[in-house]
């Protein structure tokens, strides 16, 4: 029966039918928004609701049967418990007053893309991975949204009390300007009530520079590490998998025996060498 599971989760077929079963929930959840659909056909919608959830729960059986009697090494992976918590609150008999649980792990079930699409689970990992370089962009950002709000109080408070006015109106107009919505605007207000032009155009043209070109690079360069190091771990875990799975060796498996053996070739003729002096 292991085997038969196996197999069976290991399949294109059965991976597939499972991003298929995946995008028909999400397309029922998004259809029961529409209230002229459901006035029609809300018999029908809730029977194939339930049919989708059924297939979702024999899924789940499919892939724990396959790790046979070490249940607990399907529960090792996060992804897993993702899966089996969605699916467990969507079979779980929940009150009329908590139907808006029930809602929202409906449409959670969509999330589960990114489980059946191992690219999108690799950029979720990069993207987890890449939160505590994140948190330093974003300390380096606040310092900047701190200094450059002060500088607009003291350039601009007084001829622009609505923008500049106050230290929060300040960081909130630098919030727009950072977003490049509009910041022209807000920058030819301050020229025409007589703002010094020099100081003016420095102001905002070195804040959109630095706040919006520097800081997204920083944060792009970031996000690219993290991808390349959660990679690195997948392919990883695809090699411990197919060994584990096979028992056969994988190809680093053979590149490390053969680098062994290189080393121990060369010591061999450094051995042979030391004899014949």
């Amino acid at each position: 029966m292991q085997t038969f599971c196996q197999r069976l989760a290991a399949s294109a077929a059965f991976q597939r039918s499972v991003l298929a079963l995946i995008l028909l929930a999400g397309l029922l959840v998004g259809l029961e928004t529409h209230a002229g659909l459901v006035a029609r056909f809300g018999d029908l919608l809730h029977a194939v609701d339930r049919v989708v959830l059924v297939l979702f729960v024999v899924e789940l059986v499919v892939r724990i049967g396959a790790c046979g009697a070490q249940v607990w090494r399907f529960f090792r992976d996060p992804w897993n418990v993702f899966d089996f918590a969605i699916v467990a609150v969507c079979v779980l008999p929940i009150q009329a007053e908590y139907s808006a649980v029930l809602r929202l792990a409906r449409v959670l079930r969509v999330l589960r893309l990114i489980t059946a699409v191992p690219r999108l689970q690799l950029l979720v990992t990069a993207l987890l991975r890449s939160l505590p370089s994140m948190s330093y962009v974003a300390l380096l950002l606040c310092v900047l949204f701190y200094v450059y709000a002060v500088l607009g109080v003291g350039l601009f408070g007084r001829a622009d009390p609505a923008h500049f006015g106050s230290l929060g109106a300040s960081g909130l107009t630098l919030f727009q300007i950072v977003t490049l919505e509009g910041w022209a605007e807000i920058m030819r207000e301050q020229l025409a009530a007589g703002a010094s032009p020099t100081l003016t155009i420095a102001y905002f043209v070195s804040f959109i520079l630095l706040g919006t070109m520097i800081t997204l690079n920083l944060l792009i360069g970031v996000i690219v590490t993290g991808m390349d190091e959660a990679r690195r771990e997948m392919e990883d875990d695809e090699r411990e998998r197919h060994r584990a799975a096979t028992g056969a060796p994988t190809p680093a498996d053979d590149v490390a025996a053969l680098s062994r053996q290189v080393e121990a070739l060369q010591t061999s003729l450094a051995a042979l060498q030391r004899r014949l002096k």
